[in-house]
């Protein structure tokens, strides 16, 4: 498992749409998505170690940022399932039950969207404003792979980022890389 950091990216880039299926079975585009202030657009996956170690603060910050900020988030699984099975459809509709996902959960299994985002691990992270312009591509926290026991919620770079995102439409200036698992892209692909 190869650890990966996001790159830097410009913020000329703006949100790719889309029509994904998601754990609902629904399919789901770039505006079904949308929030007023903003929207996250993670990738992430279901074996990750990074992702298991924030999914729980992670959950319960995106949902307060959409009760409070009206930004809304959408994640996206790109990674190839017939070499990682652990993140199938049938298991990415388990691990969304199983952390209370109250936000799509899609699968990328084209990989074209990640590769129309620059997604390179997982998570990964693209905070959009209201014109859906990119202003934050960085990290949750500083977690790694273990779990945090005590969590604050709206503690995180993610959230104040957005929280930000939503009152000014600005990028914050100061944002640190993410870091995962690299997606796992298939051969015919990537």
């Amino acid at each position: 498992m190869v650890a990966l950091n996001t790159p830097k990216v410009g913020f000329s880039f703006t949100a790719k749409d889309f029509n994904l299926l998601g754990v609902d079975n629904k399919y789901y585009t770039l505006s079904d998505c949308c929030g007023k202030n903003g929207l996250i657009v993670m990738f992430i996956c279901n074996h990750c170690p990074y992702v298991q170690s924030i999914i729980s603060n992670l959950v319960s910050d995106v949902d307060q940022l959409k009760k409070d900020y009206q930004v809304n988030t959408v994640a996206i699984m790109s990674n190839d399932v017939n070499k990682y099975p652990e993140d199938s459809f049938e298991n990415m509709i388990n691990f969304a039950k199983e952390n209370k996902f109250t936000f799509p959960y899609l699968i990328d299994s084209t990989q074209k969207i990640a590769k129309e985002y620059g997604a390179v691990c997982t998570p990964d992270f693209f905070g959009f404003n209201s014109n859906l312009n990119l202003c934050y591509r960085g990290r949750f926290n500083d977690t790694k792979k273990e779990k945090v026991q005590s969590y604050e919620v709206g503690s995180s770079d993610l959230f104040q980022a957005m929280k930000f995102i939503a009152e000014t439409g600005n990028s914050p200036i100061d944002q640190k890389s993410s870091i995962g698992c690299s997606i796992k892209w298939s051969n015919s692909t990537g």
